[in-house]
């Protein structure tokens, strides 16, 4: 007979751990479950609103619908006409386009209460 000692297994520690990830996911299911709920149009599309290109560019510089605007004072009233209509509002802006001008023209717009505004991914102009 052999005096070595036959190895044994503590399934304690790995049942701890089962019990640990049993919990985690019964708490983390119901917020991956969640729904978001959006009001999508039910009718077919049809003709698109008007809409308003509003450019910004590397040296801050901002146009109109291809108008150059000298200054954000400019823009406003621009903005004010169009802020209760149905034109649509698209602001793009240059990759190295100064962020705080940006800042301005959204602000511009938020102060103009335009309803209809929506952001265009970065461009290389």
């Amino acid at each position: 007979m052999s005096d070595l000692a036959e190895p044994q297994l503590n399934a304690t520690p790995l049942i701890d751990v089962l019990l640990v990830l049993l919990v985690m996911l019964i708490f983390t299911l119901p917020v991956a479950t969640h729904s978001v709920r959006m009001n999508l149009p039910r009718e077919p599309g049809g003709k698109p609103p008007p809409a308003i290109n509003l450019e910004i560019f590397y040296r801050g510089e901002i146009y109109w619908n291809g108008e150059h605007v000298d200054s954000i004072e400019q823009l406003t009233p621009k903005l004010l006409a169009v802020a209760h209509t149905d034109t649509l509002v698209k602001v793009s802006a240059e990759r190295r386009a100064p962020y705080e001008r940006v800042a301005q023209v959204l602000a511009a717009a938020q102060r103009s209460h335009v309803e209809k505004l929506t952001i265009l991914p970065v461009a290389d102009f």
